[in-house]
Parts: C-alpha cells; structure tokens; sequence
C-alpha cells in the first residue's frame, strides 16, 4: 500500500484530500503540529494515521523515516512562502502536489524542474481551483478561436467552506495591496478586494445565484493566462464569500492598507475569523464558479462561458479535487516542476463532479460587432487598416502613441476641464484602454498619468458616448482618406433630450498616417470657447511587443 504524507491534512482542504486518498486505497499520514486535531480527524479510520510534524523543524527527518511515495502540501498559507517543503520532498525521492494559489510561488515553482528531473518526481504546484481547474477549463473553452481577447474567473464561495486562517491569512495578504495585471495590452496595477462588483450565476435548471459579490484577487492565473492563450488577453480574477458583508467589510479594510495607513492587514488574521465564524449563520450553502472567454474564431466573435453552481455545502469540495486526481496519476506523470495549469483536463474534473450535488454547463452566444462597426455598418470594413484595428476591440485592447493638448483660457472652461479630469495642456505620451462587455466600451485615456473615462455604445444608429449625466449622439460618416468624423447628432442631459443649438462644439475625425492610427479632437462650449483639444497618434501594439509583463 503506497503512503502519502498531507502537510495539514486534518484542514478545511487537506482533510477533504485525506479521506478521498483513503478511499482510494492509500495509507494517508495525517499531518500537522496539532496531535489533538490530528488524532480526533483520524478516528476510527483505518488508513489514516495521525502524524505529528512541524514544516519548519523535523520534515526532512519525517521523510526520511516514512519514505511516503508524496508529500502532499495542503497546509498554506502559501503567498510569501519558499519551495522549501518540495525541495526536502525531491531530496527524498517523494513525488510533491500542492494546492498553492499564491501567484509568485506557483509561478516560480519551475525553477526546481531540473532537480525534480534528475529525481525522477513529479513536482506539481497549483493543484486546486486555480489555477488547476481554472486552467482546464479556459483549454476547453478557448478550443478552436484563433485569438482570445479576455478571460475573467469568478468564484464566490460558501462562507461555511472559508473560514480557516490559512485561507483568512492569503486574503489579506495581498488585501489594499497593489496586483499586477495585463490591460489595453500593457501591464497595469488592481488593488486586492478592491474593484467591488455583483455577479449572477446560471445553469439551466437550477436555481440561480443572484448579485453576488465579488472582488479582485491576485492569483497564479493572472500570469499564467495571458501567456498561454493566443492573443495574450487580458485575465481577472474577482472572488467573494455568499455574504455580503463580507465583502463589503474587506473593501473597506482594503483602503487604509492602498492609502498606506496601514502597512498591511496580515496581522488581523485571528480576527478575521473568529468575525467570520461569527456571521456563518447569514451564510448559505451554495458557491459558484465561472470562467467567462472571450475569442474570435476566422470573423466570427465568440463568447464561452462555463459555470459551476455547488450544492449542500459541497463547495469546499472543489479545490480538493485537482491533488486528489492528481495523486492516482504520479506514476503515469513525467518527472518535472510545473503548475498545475496544464495537468488536468475538464473531463477529468466533470467525471468527479458528476458524483456530487453540483450542476454545471458550458454556453456560447455569437457576439455583436463592436460599437463603432454597428453604426457604421459596410463602411467598418472601408476603414484605413489602424483605424480599423483600433475600433475592432475585443473583450481588451489598447494603444500608445503621443498627444498634444491644448487648454481653454475662460474660467468657466477651466473649470469644466477640471471636473472631466481633462490632461493639462502640453505633450504627453498617451496610452489608451478599450474594454468591453455586454455592447459597451469603457475608455480610459492616459495622458501621462492623468486620465479620464467615457463609456461609449450604439443607441439607434448613434455613437453614444456618456460623461456622467451627459449624453453625446454622434454620426460616424466615412472620410475620402480611410478615416471616420464624428458628428454629433443629439445630447442629453440625464434623460432630458437638449436642443443641439447650445450642445458643445465638439469636432472630431481620425484617420491613418504612416501606418498609425492619427486623431483630432476638440471641444468648445458656446460664449465660453475651448475646453480642451487633443491631436496625436496611436499605435495598436501588436502581440509580439507584449513583452513586458512583469
């Protein structure tokens, strides 16, 4: 009977893998540095034994004694961690699996390939719901599409299943800290459990989970991803518990820790969950998990969505699965450090879940082109080849150039330039980010550091582009040169429709030069003049200069 070692096997996750271990006919030493706990999970089962050991002090004796054919790590928290628990497994000769989602030690875990090699051990990092399961579907669905534009990972978990401190010590962790991200095709900054947003969960014929809570999270995926899946998209991750205060209480604590009054909230842990124990009562017994793709396939654009939906308490479940399918195949594996991104397939996870109280499906709608071809119609299509390319957005796109801005001198104008955030007058390197979702574009102009948004969709025919209460309707009519103006037609103020005889002057156009995407645009106000103007030029970057993410 092969023996496995569970670096805290009697936890919330670790135990989960002890007992399906077990069950598959493994002799399973139950590890950890509590012997009450350890000998309490064990009872009264035969092939789990409990088993004293501390991970800083005394396992490279307990390997050498127990001679365990794998060590498997389930006891976290791993953000911050070394590789020094699978460094004593490969100098033991003991296979190593662990169910890490701390982004830099999955990442970093190939650097032991090469003693895992001369070990002949497999050496797999991130055997949980991300980025193991995360990985297999994301395969699944990016199959067949010649790029992918963006991907986005939700999870929102039963707070029945999350209580424990390894899982309250990652969470803060990287709470209010800075998270490195790909957008607009450049690298950029999110900040933990911030960029609070509601999701909705839906599989056919079961009862949907409503306005969830989600919030952004840093994990392995975020590197992963990007690097894997053509088109190098950009990927998030948003995560949350079934109550809403929850999220709402770690938002909160995020800003001190972002606004650097507080240097990080890693010391609250002990709090966070006896305060998190105390509000499991609110708490339902459903988590969900959903990995949304979006891609192209020849012209066709193409949205996948795969969503988990996990009854009767049975979420918890889920990231035990990829160590626990994993751990019957070391054998068959080559030797090696990896991740766990690539280790499994979606069918190997659906032939588990099929067995559990969990309802999943994959869906796929055809999506709409994107705002600017809808008004424009046939004439997209006779578009210079930048402009073209810069309005053909997909889930993610950006681009870089340079700008120079010039500035109304009437107060009132200085005035409106200054509640718009408009850049200051001067040149500036600009970038600019599209994303969309749902029809709608969100654009965020950098101008050297100072930036401002719109959100821009087709209504009618119409170009409409919002800031704040405000409303502009514009005509995209095609240029002789290959380039579009933009011409308004109508504005609101709210949804109160205004005379165009006192809307803003706002001329526009955009055409191609030198191979690059070039601009024009001013806005002036009647009595008041100019606002601001900016003219310039872009360049849409394409993959092979997406280099630089960290």
């Amino acid at each position: 009977m092969k023996r496995v070692l569970i670096l805290g096997g009697y936890g919330t996750f670790g135990g989960r893998i002890a007992r399906r271990a077990a069950a598959a006919g493994f002799e399973v030493l139950v590890a950890g540095r509590n012997a009450a706990k350890a000998h309490a999970f064990c009872a009264g089962e035969d092939r789990l034994i409990p088993f004293v050991v501390d991970r800083d002090a005394g396992l490279v004796e307990a390997l050498r004694t127990q001679r365990p054919f794998a060590l498997i790590d389930a006891a976290g928290p791993f953000q911050g961690a070394d590789h020094a628990v699978a460094e004593a497994a490969i100098a033991a000769g003991a296979h190593y699996v662990d169910i890490a989602d701390g982004r830099d030690f999955v990442c970093s875990i190939g650097r032991l390939d090469a003693a895992a090699r001369k070990a002949g051990v497999a050496v797999i990092s991130g055997a949980s719901s991300l980025p193991a399961l995360s990985g297999a579907v994301t395969s699944r669905l990016a199959a067949g599409l010649d790029t992918v534009g963006a991907v986005e990972i939700v999870l929102s978990a039963s707070s029945r299943g999350t209580a424990g401190a390894s899982v309250a010590a990652a969470v803060l962790s990287y709470l209010g800290k800075p998270i490195r991200l790909w957008r607009g095709r450049r690298p950029a900054t999110g900040w933990g459990w911030q960029d609070l947003q509601r999701r909705d969960f839906t599989v056919e014929g079961v009862k949907p989970l409503r306005r969830r809570l989600v919030g952004l999270a840093d994990v392995p995926d975020l590197d992963l991803l990007p690097a894997r899946l053509p088109g190098r998209p950009a990927v998030s991750f948003l995560a949350g518990t079934d109550v809403r205060l929850h999220n709402i209480g770690l938002w909160l604590l995020s800003w001190p820790v972002r606004w650097h009054w507080l240097e990080s909230a890693s010391g609250l842990t002990n709090l966070l969950v006896r305060l998190h124990g105390w509000s499991r009562w609110t708490s339902s017994l459903r988590s969900a998990f959903s990995v949304r793709l979006v891609g192209k396939a020849g012209s066709r654009r193409i949205e996948r969505i795969w969503t988990l939906i996990a009854e009767e308490g049975q979420g918890p479940e889920i990231p035990s699965l990829a160590a626990s399918i994993l751990l019957e195949r070391l054998d068959t594996l080559v030797p090696g450090a990896r991740d766990a991104g690539t280790a499994l397939t979606i069918e190997d996870f659906e032939a588990v879940l099929s067995r559990m109280p969990a309802s999943w499906e994959v869906r796929e709608r055809a999506l709409p082109a994107p705002a600017y071809a809808r008004v424009m119609g046939t004439d997209f299509d006779a578009l210079a080849p930048p402009v073209r390319a810069f309005h053909a957005v997909l889930g993610d796109t950006g681009a870089a150039g340079r700008a120079i801005v010039r500035r109304g001198r009437n107060p009132v104008a200085r005035l409106i330039a200054a509640l718009f955030r408009f850049p200051p007058a001067g040149e500036h390197a600009l970038h600019v980010t599209v994303r969309e979702r749902n029809g709608e574009e969100i654009w965020t102009r950098d101008f050297g550091g100072r930036r401002f948004e719109s959100m821009l969709k087709e209504r009618g025919g119409l170009l409409v582009e919002h800031f704040g209460l405000l409303r502009f309707g514009f005509d995209l009519p095609l240029g002789d040169d290959g380039g579009l103006k933009m011409v308004m037609r109508r504005w609101w103020l709210g949804p109160m429709r205004l005379p165009l005889a006192i809307a803003p002057k706002a001329p526009a156009r955009e055409w191609a030069e030198d191979g690059r995407f070039c601009f024009d645009v001013a806005i002036a106000l009647p009595l008041v003049g100019l606002v601001v103007a900016y003219e310039g030029w872009l360049e849409v970057s394409p993959v092979a200069r997406e280099t630089a993410v960290p």
